[in-house]
């Protein structure tokens, strides 16, 4: 654990008595309760993630806007300032470097959001990628802390903290940069579990006391301390991909269900359009979606799925959703067995039924109206 990364926020997680772990080389919280109540407590109220881990890069310059135009697959003249866009970041050969969040800043000044596990990586493509360009790109990912408040309530907790009246009405995928108590702070309506929030950029050593600050108008709001647990679970039930798992070399952009992100017909070329392309005009023979499963145990990675006796796909995720009392995750499988259904997961050799959904998963939780006028019914 010695040479784990700490975030802005380890005092607080010692302070708050979170579980510990291992991720893309951080000391991160995994838990502060269970997985369980703190999924439920964003669905149901509001959750306060660290997210400090991710990395923050920064391009400027006059060829910004068109360096980024060449480096990511959606349309970067559509992001005006102030606004976010979520993208994928490709190749030459169409394969996923990453996924990342593009904020534009002002003319020629964007703000890029990328994942913790993939933070070298991409930086060094960017920079290569930008030698063509002239603008400059920046790793200012140290100075920053990031936290995430998801839910229901996190609107009604950020504004007791933040008091900027320009906050709620803030649109999805839009951001304010302001100053709180004399620190600058860039609020950002994103998220990654499928509520509504925010996640905020704050200096790294301005973390701690806004993070504490920010739980305490929420305990009356009944906010719960999450970890990536939770995350996960939101995540997955959410049908948001996670690189490594939905997104990853083996899987572009439109076999991972992102086709909305990849804008084929912006000009110039991005790397890997024309690979991307090809793949779209000789169809996609596989493609990732999300199920559920009608027995209590989890499909983990790599699980076989089968149609038949036919393997027709694998699990990249498995989780339990609390929302649904059941099962859920993720598969890499061929397309055309979807519509035939008779779909079945292999564990320790035994097969259990799935049952592929459309997400968000959460939309088919069964509400305790339902179910009691379902009982009086029978």
């Amino acid at each position: 654990m010695s040479d784990l990364k700490p975030t802005p926020l380890w005092r607080f997680h010692e302070r708050h008595r979170a579980r510990m772990g291992p991720f893309a080389g951080w000391n991160m919280p995994i838990q502060y309760s269970s997985i369980l109540e703190e999924h439920r407590a964003v669905r149901e109220n509001a959750g306060m993630f660290d997210v400090s881990h991710m990395g923050e890069i920064t391009v400027e310059g006059p060829e910004a806007k068109a360096f980024l135009q060449k480096l990511v697959t959606n349309d970067i003249d559509r992001v005006k300032v102030g606004q976010a866009q979520y993208n994928v970041m490709c190749d030459g050969e169409g394969k996923p470097i990453d996924d990342l969040i593009v904020y534009c800043r002002g003319d020629d000044k964007y703000f890029l959001c990328v994942n913790a596990s993939n933070r070298d990586k991409d930086f060094e493509w960017m920079q290569k990628v930008a030698g063509d360009f002239d603008c400059e790109v920046n790793d200012v990912s140290d100075a920053y802390g990031l936290i995430a408040l998801q839910g229901p309530k996190a609107e009604t907790i950020t504004s007791m903290v933040l008091t900027w009246p320009d906050l709620k009405p803030l649109k999805r995928f839009h951001f304010i940069e302001r100053e709180w108590s004399g620190i600058p702070v860039i609020a950002s309506r994103t998220g990654y579990t499928g509520e509504d929030g925010f996640e905020i950029y704050i200096p790294a050593e301005s973390a701690e006391i806004f993070a504490e600050t920010l739980l305490t108008a929420g305990i009356p709001h009944g906010i719960a301390l999450c970890g990536l647990g939770a995350r996960d679970s939101l995540r997955l039930e959410a049908g948001y991909p996670l690189y490594g798992h939905e997104l990853s070399e083996e899987i572009d952009p439109l076999t991972a269900g992102l086709s909305w992100v990849v804008k084929l017909a912006k000009e110039p070329d991005f790397n890997g359009k024309a690979k991307l392309k090809s793949n779209k005009d000789q169809g996609l023979k596989r493609k990732v979606a999300y199920f559920r499963m009608k027995d209590r145990r989890i499909a983990r990675e790599g699980a076989t799925v089968l149609q038949g006796d036919r393997e027709v796909g694998r699990v990249l995720s498995g989780s339990h959703s609390p929302i649904l009392n059941a099962p859920i995750g993720s598969v890499l499988i061929e397309t055309d067995s979807i519509e035939k259904g008779g779909l079945s997961v292999d564990l320790r050799g035994k097969r259990f039924e799935l049952e592929i959904l459309q997400p968000p998963l959460q939309q088919y939780a069964v509400k305790e109206e339902d179910e009691d006028q379902e009982q009086e019914a029978n």
